[in-house]
């Protein structure tokens, strides 16, 4: 049995501008992927294509035993896209919350509508998942009524709800206020104590260093680096690597 998931020589070019070019990485079931990188560097672009909101142009994702080839010029059927997407809950840096459903519907949307699961047994899932990052006192109230911080943890409970084999993170924190930024972290650290296999672009290197078991870093469409993050973010080999890790010091 291989890692629970498998990229191959991804590639993924918009308006002739190559983003991806060709990136192969693997996880462990139970791991943390930690992606990093300058703006522009491609890491958004390869969590959108593990969840197929891009359509790589090349290469072959596989999450469990579900995998999706790609090819020039080759049509991503919808099922065939939907089932892969099945397979992984996405948080995004913007909430992305409907504003109309309360936070409980928000969170029991996803099991009833697309997988179809009772209503009654969605609820009860919903509800534990909220006490589980800390809401259970919120389900009623709707998204603008909560912090961001708030809605960001909703947002995971939401991509927890329909089960999936692997959870991605989006810059979680980045659109936060500084103050919110580490409840969130918190949420996600007991979700990686708890063994969920997580896929994380960020720029909170101390989250890296402390619940990553692997780091890559990306330039131009390129894994540059990639290793624990003792090795990546404390002892960086390539040139490229540690002048990111050095703007990023004087940033902070």
């Amino acid at each position: 049995m291989g890692p629970l998931l498998q990229v191959r020589g991804l590639r993924k070019a918009f308006d002739g501008h190559e983003v991806l070019r060709g990136i192969d990485a693997d996880a462990e079931a139970g791991t943390v992927t930690v992606l990093i990188g300058p703006s522009g560097s491609g890491k958004t672009t390869v969590l959108r294509s593990l969840n197929v909101l891009e359509v790589p142009d090349a290469g072959s994702i596989r999450i469990g035993d579900v995998g999706l080839d790609f090819a020039p010029g080759h049509r991503v059927g919808k099922r065939a896209a939907a089932r892969l997407r099945a397979q992984s809950g996405m948080v995004f840096q913007n909430h992305n919350l409907f504003p109309h459903l309360t936070v409980l519907g928000n969170v029991m949307e996803g099991p009833v509508v697309v997988q179809r699961r009772p209503r009654e047994e969605a609820r009860a899932d919903a509800l534990a998942l909220l006490e589980r990052v800390g809401l259970s006192d919120k389900a009623e109230q709707f998204p603008f009524q909560l912090s961001g911080g708030q809605q960001q943890r909703v947002g995971i409970a939401r991509a927890l709800a329909i089960r999936p084999e692997l959870m991605l993170f989006d810059e979680p924190t980045s659109a936060l206020d500084p103050e919110l930024v580490g409840e969130v972290l918190a949420v996600m650290r007991d979700l990686a104590t708890e063994g969920w296999t997580m896929v994380v672009v960020t720029h909170e290197m101390r989250f890296a260093r402390q619940v990553a078991d692997q780091v890559l870093f990306l330039d131009g469409g390129v894994i540059v680096e990639r290793g624990a993050p003792s090795a990546v973010l404390e002892q960086p080999r390539q040139e490229r690597t540690r002048r990111f890790l050095r703007l990023l010091g004087e940033a902070g």
